[in-house]
């Protein structure tokens, strides 16, 4: 069975060797609000990039030689994974034009040094301004871009805000797919960020939950029908919250309406047309809770993703969790692997 991970990081192979594409990289962390970018060199003499808010809490990591066109190739071959989708993990919430561009250059020459066997998404600032689209039309028409990668929320603002209309119109009208990514934080973070865990994994969490749930009750799948979001992180448990945020009409009279209890249709029809998810490293969810996803948002709507390298071991770990743990159909496993990821990212495979 073909296997295709919608999840594989990115990064310029020479980003700690070449020192305008480092800086590009460390001077675009928001110092303003909180986010310190700095380098250190580990005990095995590699470099290490770092992301901290606030000061000593880290929340993203990447470390020098994980990302070459070998690594990835090399993970993939051990974990039975045929094709990836590459995408810049969270630092995509800052940075500017032009290391961007450097980003998706390195990322089609990977591509073409994969032999077919990768596929890249477009890495650009989520502006209308006509600079910022040229890039987005160059990444999918002259690089072959199959999808567009966003972060969750951008500063205070989620992708429902006004602000991001006219460039989400032009992603609809060349027909890819936005891979939104959750950001190292969500807006609201002090409650989670004293505790490793609750910060690096159940921020990410919120901040995908959060993100799905303005999506769907902003309206701009209305007004931008052929949007197609695929959320990270099963898009923060959204297959637990869907029912709980669309209640039903009470069957008594009550002295106050408390929860609005129309379009419940509505949000189903985005969910089914507009919002699909990112089986992030399924294994580490369990079992039960990742067929209950699977049940509740059915099979054409997660796509399977590792987080390659976070992880060394969680790209096999999750195709061994999904071809063999999981009690689900052989048609379901199919489309989990790599049917949607075919389907939505038109991939020639």
């Amino acid at each position: 069975m073909t296997v295709v991970d919608i999840n594989i990081h990115h990064l310029p192979e020479d980003l700690f060797t070449n020192e305008k594409i480092l800086n590009g990289f460390l001077d675009s962390a928001p110092r303003g609000f909180g986010e310190i970018a700095r380098v250190e060199t580990m005990d095995s003499g590699k470099k290490h990039l770092i992301l901290e808010k606030p000061a000593g809490h880290q929340n993203l990591n990447y470390v020098e030689g994980d990302y070459s066109v070998e690594a990835k190739l090399a993970a993939m071959d051990d974990a039975g994974v045929d094709y990836g989708v590459m995408r810049v993990p969270v630092w995509q919430e800052w940075l500017d034009l032009e290391t961007c561009r450097a980003v998706n250059d390195n990322a089609a020459e990977i591509v073409d040094r994969s032999e077919g066997r990768l596929f890249s998404t477009a890495c650009v600032p989520p502006w209308g301004g006509k600079e910022n689209i040229y890039e987005l039309e160059r990444c999918v028409g002259d690089l072959g871009a199959v999808g567009v990668q966003l972060a969750c929320h951008y500063g205070q603002l989620y992708l429902d805000d006004p602000v991001f209309e006219p460039y989400l119109k032009v992603i609809e009208k060349l027909d890819i797919p936005v891979i939104a990514h959750h950001t190292p934080l969500p807006v609201e973070w002090r409650s989670v960020v004293d505790y490793t865990n609750l910060r690096r994994e159940y921020g990410r969490i919120v901040d995908q939950a959060t993100a799905v749930g303005r999506e769907l009750f902003s309206g701009m799948f209305d007004r931008m029908p052929g949007l197609r979001f695929i959320h990270t992180m099963f898009g923060g448990n959204w297959f637990a919250n869907a029912e709980l945020l669309t209640p039903h009409a009470s069957n008594k009279k009550e002295a106050l309406t408390r929860l609005d209890p129309t379009g419940g249709e509505k949000i189903q029809s985005y969910l089914d047309h507009n919002i699909f998810f990112d089986m992030t490293h399924p294994h580490s969810w369990g079992k039960h809770q990742v067929e209950a996803a699977i049940k509740i948002g059915g099979a054409d709507h997660h796509l399977f993703g590792s987080s390659f390298p976070v992880f060394y071991s969680w790209m096999g770990q999750g195709v061994e969790f999904v071809q063999n743990e999981l009690e689900i159909s052989d048609a379901e496993r199919e489309l989990i692997l790599s049917g949607n990821a075919k389907r939505l990212f038109g991939l020639p495979i």
